[in-house]
């Protein structure tokens, strides 16, 4: 049975289509000299402070992957991973946008910038490194539980059972406790639910995810094995369904993708396809089916309970 028939979910008559989004590669004005577009900071005076400075988490992710993006496309691979939202709109420089890409970046900058105004102007403090509480409370799974996930290589393997201990959140980024590897190491994602970091060996998703993510919306990015940086998979995909689903006994906002990509293999590669089922609110996985003949990409993972955690 498809992901799609098992999730109750919202889906267009045309969601088993997936769409290439084919992009015309272009260079000529480095991100720093894009000019903002003008965006006033009266458009937030009625927000408060915790308000103004998810918005500008969400403005500076926008131009982040807008950055990794662009970089692909050129094939520079320049802009680094792991950073979360430390990113500082210099650090842009080796993006070199023109046409509707200058146009969207400029439009971020100036929204970024009036909110920097709009902050000032209510005397914000500098913004926590902890997610906000109210965040924090709305989402499916709290510190101290524990993700248990089946994973099977291929039929014939028996299923392997692994767990995500989830240890902290912070306004950016989830951190938890991995077993993948036998001994206690640290998994990090950001809110999309891309992998920061991982256990050696273990298979990844980068800049693949995005927030928020509606149907239809077309991503790319890779698919890695964790401390390998060479062997990866360039995946696109698209949102075929979203909808509200109760999976291991809690809800979850879904997003499910279908992917579809290559595999290096030697001098030639090999196809991979599958779909990745994710919560939209904390970018928790909450299912991964993975078809390669490349055996290190052939991977199906389900959550199948939450552990509660652990009163000491």
């Amino acid at each position: 049975m498809s992901i799609r028939n098992e999730l109750r979910v919202t889906a267009r008559p045309w969601a088993g289509c997936l769409l290439a989004a084919v992009l015309a590669a272009g260079c000529a004005t480095r991100a720093v000299d894009v000019q903002p577009l003008p965006s006033n900071p009266a458009d937030f005076a009625t927000w408060n402070c915790t308000r103004i400075h998810d918005e500008m988490d969400l403005v500076q992710q926008r131009a982040v992957d807008m950055s990794w993006t662009v970089d692909e496309r050129a094939g520079q691979h320049v802009v680094a991973l792991g950073i979360g939202l430390a990113v500082f709109w210099p650090a842009l420089l080796a993006m070199r946008p023109d046409g509707a890409d200058a146009e969207a970046l400029a439009r971020l900058k100036g929204r970024f910038e009036a909110l920097q105004t709009a902050a000032r102007q209510k005397n914000c403090a500098p913004p926590p490194s902890a997610m906000p509480p109210e965040r924090a409370a709305a989402l499916p799974v709290l510190p101290g539980e524990r993700l248990v996930y089946e994973d099977q290589t291929s039929p014939r393997d028996p299923l392997r059972e692994q767990t995500l201990t989830m240890m902290a959140l912070r306004r950016d980024e989830i951190e938890f406790l991995s077993d993948a590897v036998g001994v206690p190491t640290v998994w990090r994602q950001d809110l999309a639910g891309n992998v920061i970091e991982a256990p050696p060996g273990t298979l990844v998703w980068r800049r693949l995810l995005r927030r928020p993510m509606a149907l239809g919306d077309v991503l790319a990015g890779d698919i890695a094995v964790s401390g390998d940086s060479l062997l990866r998979a360039r995946v696109r995909g698209q949102v075929v369904a979203v909808g509200p689903q109760s999976i291991a006994g809690r809800a979850f906002d879904v997003a499910v993708i279908e992917l579809f990509g290559d595999v290096p293999r030697g001098e030639t590669s090999t196809r991979l396809e599958g779909a990745i089922v994710v919560d939209r609110t904390s970018g928790l996985l909450l299912r991964l089916d993975l078809r390669s003949a490349q055996t290190l990409f052939h991977l199906q993972r389900r959550l199948v309970r939450v552990d509660s955690a652990t009163p000491r």
